[in-house]
């Protein structure tokens, strides 16, 4: 049903106008993703996915490497992990179960590496149905977080977990 490809320079309106959403600002205030510049960028340790429902795209995923990422956004790491951001970009599309079915390919494309021992998400704190959603999806709270302006919550799903709530 949902399918994830690749994230490339067509998307740009795209992606700018989901950028724009009442729904995405609110889960994500502060951040510039630069993607006229960003979608022409392959860096080995980043994916950009849209998701797709017969052609039609309805979601965007980043998984990154942070260990390896150059921003060092979640500062001093570990290897072994993977980060990932996801939306849906139309709030019309919210509450289908689409979120929950990108986030599982995104899991299942992040354990296909064997040496992946775990992944990490950040929702602001604030936002209780995004703490929910990964609750559900076998992700353990760990710690409360400052990211620039923003005030998160840390979670992260273990390899040795997944699929024991599925």
């Amino acid at each position: 049903m949902i399918k994830l490809r690749d994230a490339n320079l067509a998307d740009l309106d795209l992606l700018n106008h989901w950028d724009e959403q009442s729904h995405v600002i609110a889960s994500d205030p502060n951040d510039d993703w630069a993607w006229e510049s960003e979608l022409k960028r392959k860096p080995p340790w980043r994916e950009q996915l849209i998701a797709e429902i017969d052609g039609q795209p309805i979601g965007f995923i980043q998984i990154i490497d942070p260990a390896e990422e150059e921003s060092h956004y979640w500062g001093n790491i570990t290897i072994g992990l993977r980060a990932i951001d996801i939306w849906i970009g139309e709030k019309d599309n919210l509450g289908k179960g689409y979120g929950t079915i990108m986030m599982r390919l995104a899991i299942d494309r992040c354990f296909f590496d064997s040496t992946v021992t775990g992944i990490l998400v950040d929702p602001l704190s604030s936002n209780i149905r995004a703490h929910r959603f990964y609750e559900r999806l076998g992700f353990k709270f760990i710690e409360s977080r400052q990211f620039g302006e923003d005030s998160c919550f840390v979670y992260r799903l273990n390899r040795a977990n997944y699929g024991n709530n599925s």
